[in-house]
């Protein structure tokens, strides 16, 4: 009996280890949600969260090292980790403790391929709560911070707000700015309680619904209207600091389960917000904004973007626009940005040049921006070249826009997709608001896009003039708008230029308007630094001009000399121009409408690919260039991308996004004859797709200008540039230092 009494004991501890449970794989969750709860404006570092079983929880710092805060950042969208920080350095969370014991290599994607002691089995006090400290940089892949991934644990109940109208004229007028605050909660609108209600608050529901800010509202007016009726509440205390970009993220406080605790609120009235609409969205008889407010907007702006509201960042300093790196950039610093603009607070902070690259300088990275700034400017950050930025880097933003309701008033009919048709219009005739279709006279890209982003749809792809192989909606056939000529920049068709009685040549049916749109398109910009460096005179002999003299590539006073003698003078240059948007350069029409030029022995995809012009100071042309199509192709692109499109073997013809097509200064027609000209001081112009043949994001920067200086003998070009990237009024000052150091010339 005494000799079996350690065998005993033996079995007993074998038991024991067997059953004790060992480090677990998670594989039941294989899309883990994580976030940090941190810093206010510091998205990259705080507390680590996770989510399951629709809960919130934490991670206890038993064995977390740098390992396992590398698997978290990376699975957050961050590059890779800092560090991380033990016993609740961000403060103890809430609920469960879900992680325990993590272990990982450090080369899983997630942290639910890492082992650990299993959901919820923990030994651990939210004392020990882990957090962690990541590389502000974003992975590539990591495309943007939407508030839907920023939201607090009210974040998965809390969906919109919007504005009851209670006054007469609040309900009058089609832009809701005023009324009584209503919340979406699990699918429901609910009325908020106005206990302790705050201006801050109302700026938070303000730049949600778009509005840039708020204002003061009588109260006591408000309650002689009987809002005091209701006297429970399901959201009855809200706390927000006003730097939230949605409710979600401030403190609520929502009602109980019925029968548990009577909802308080106190006098028993409706939160009332009144919004301040930005200078885009006034009534044209509002008075527009203070000039030194008007002149602080014009120092950001959104390039690229399909829609109102939303683009890459651009920021004017040194008197030229550059981009912003996205490192560090969060909702936070986007919804100044939105709000500066005269939008709302943002609904997503884009990172990796999403909606297009910039070229010339980037400006700012890290900025870091407490949502208390009234422009970027005002946030610190750094220059954009100390940590080795690239535009592929560079930022972009969505912002909240008001609900104009133009979006009800335009549709398409007829088309194989949602994104094509016949574009039909609602408009007041007789004083009767009613359906019909777009006179196709003068309907062109420009139009289209207007009518595309009143859509939602994007960008237009073709303007279609001629749709008589797509059926309108029945009884909308008549034309209820024509003449319509938009600049590009308007919310809605109905804001474009038209006639006042309807005329049209064509009448309805097949000739009403069309579009096709699409969510990405190309974008072309002109390299001006080539063009500058590369400029020089060439006298060339009229017998090796026959073939140029045959494609229209000399002035007109070619026509009239003694061929083949004499010669013309050229101003020569090489272009290089890239495709920085979201989608391929193609021609408009396929191979079967392809010119063949048998004297260069290539064909030509576009009629008009280029406008070269000498012009003066003042604007008038002196001499011209042409330079079609002779063939689009990647003649370049960056390391990773691959060439698509060749001339060779009638091969297809196009610019890949991120490639470069380059056309030599030795190339036929790749001049500005300039035999006619006179010394002096010129404009030197290159305008790219000139005909708006082919849809593009953005046009702005279609056209690149350089100063020219001709002595007769001699050219210099200097100070080339695109056109959108000096602000507005540059081009007068640039012009008259320009005319002091010609002297130095």
């Amino acid at each position: 009996m005494m000799r079996s009494l350690p065998a005993a004991l033996s079995q007993l501890l074998l038991l024991l280890l067997l059953l004790q449970a060992p480090p677990c794989r998670l594989q039941a969750l294989s899309t883990m949600k994580l976030r940090l709860v941190g810093p206010e404006g510091r998205p990259e570092e705080g507390r680590l969260e996770v989510l399951y079983q629709g809960q919130w929880g934490t991670v206890c710092d038993d064995d977390f090292a740098l390992q396992e805060a590398m698997v978290a950042c990376r699975q957050l969208g961050f590059e890779t980790a800092l560090t991380w920080a033990h016993s609740a350095k961000y403060g103890q969370g809430e609920g469960p403790i879900w992680l325990d014991n993590v272990r990982c290599v450090g080369t899983e994607s997630s942290l639910d391929q890492c082992m650990s002691n299993g959901w919820g089995v923990s030994d651990c006090s939210h004392s020990e709560d882990i957090g962690v400290v990541c590389h502000p940089q974003r992975q590539r892949g990591y495309l943007s911070e939407r508030v839907s991934n920023a939201l607090g644990p009210q974040g998965r109940r809390l969906e919109e707000v919007r504005l009851k109208p209670i006054l007469a004229s609040a309900k009058r007028h089609s832009l809701v700015t005023e009324g009584a605050v209503e919340v979406k909660y699990e699918g429901h609108w609910r009325q908020v309680c106005d206990q302790d209600w705050t201006r801050n608050n109302s700026k938070v529901v303000c730049g949600m619904l778009g509005f840039p800010s708020e204002a003061p509202v009588n109260s006591l007016y408000y309650r002689l209207k009987s809002l005091t009726q209701k006297n429970s509440f399901w959201i009855h205390r809200v706390n927000c600091l006003g730097t939230e970009p949605h409710l979600a993220n401030c403190q609520v406080q929502v009602a109980p389960a019925r029968g548990k605790q009577r909802p308080a609120c106190p006098g028993g009235m409706h939160a009332v917000a009144s919004c301040v609409p930005g200078p885009r969205f006034r009534p044209g008889k509002a008075k527009p904004g203070r000039k030194e407010s008007r002149a602080e907007e014009l120092k950001v702006r959104l390039r690229s973007g399909a829609q109102v509201g939303e683009g890459r960042v651009e920021v004017l300093m040194n008197r030229q626009w550059g981009t912003v790196c996205d490192h560090g950039w969060n909702l936070i610093s986007a919804t100044i940005v939105c709000r500066q603009l005269g939008f709302g607070s943002a609904r997503e902070a884009l990172f990796g040049a999403q909606l297009g690259q910039g070229l010339g300088p980037i400006h700012l990275s890290e900025v870091r921006c407490r949502g208390y700034e009234r422009t970027l400017s005002d946030c610190p950050s750094l220059e954009g070249s100390q940590n080795g930025c690239q535009h592929e880097n560079d930022a972009a933003v969505r912002c909240n826009v008001p609900n104009m309701g133009f979006q009800n008033q335009v549709r398409l009919a007829g088309g194989r997709s949602p994104e094509e048709g016949v574009v039909e219009v609602q408009v007041e005739v007789n004083g009767v608001r009613r359906w019909g279709a777009v006179c196709s006279d003068h309907w062109g890209l420009t139009e289209a896009r207007v009518a595309c982003r009143q859509l939602g749809l994007g960008f237009a792809n073709h303007a279609i003039k001629d749709t008589w192989y797509w059926q309108g909606t029945p009884g909308a056939g008549e034309v209820v708008m024509s003449g319509v000529r938009c600049s590009g920049t308007e919310l809605a068709l109905q804001q474009c230029q038209r006639h006042g009685p309807v005329h049209c040549s064509h009448g309805a049916g097949r000739f009403s308007a069309g579009v096709s749109c699409t969510d990405s398109a190309p974008d072309l910009v002109m390299n001006a630094q080539l063009v500058q460096e590369t400029a020089y005179l060439e006298d060339r002999p009229l017998s090796q001009l026959y073939c140029a003299h045959e494609e229209n590539c000399l002035s007109q006073s070619a026509d009239h000399m003694d061929w083949p003698y004499g010669h013309r003078r050229l101003l020569r240059f090489s272009s290089q121009i890239y495709n920085l948007g979201r989608a391929d350069f193609r021609p408009k029409t396929g191979r079967h409408s392809w010119i063949w030029h048998q004297c260069h022995r290539h064909y030509h995809s576009i009629e008009v690919f280029t406008h070269y012009d000498l012009l003066t100071l003042n604007g008038s042309k002196v001499a011209e260039g042409h330079k079609a199509s002779f063939c689009l192709e990647d003649t370049n692109c960056p390391a990773g991308l691959q060439k698509r499109y060749a001339c060779a073997n009638f091969g297809e013809q196009g610019v890949t996004v991120g490639c470069w097509d380059t056309y030599r200064h030795d190339i036929d027609c790749q001049w500005v004859d300039i035999t006619d000209v006179g010394p002096g001081n010129y404009i030197f112009q290159v305008v790219v797709n000139p005909k708006y043949e082919v849809a593009e994001s953005d046009f702005s920067n279609n056209m690149m200008r350089c100063r020219c200086k001709y002595d007769g003998h001699r050219v210099w070009l200097h100070n080339c540039h695109t056109g959108d990237s000096y602000r507005a009024n540059e081009e007068l000052s640039l012009e008259q230092e320009q005319r002091l150091r010609n002297n130095l010339i």
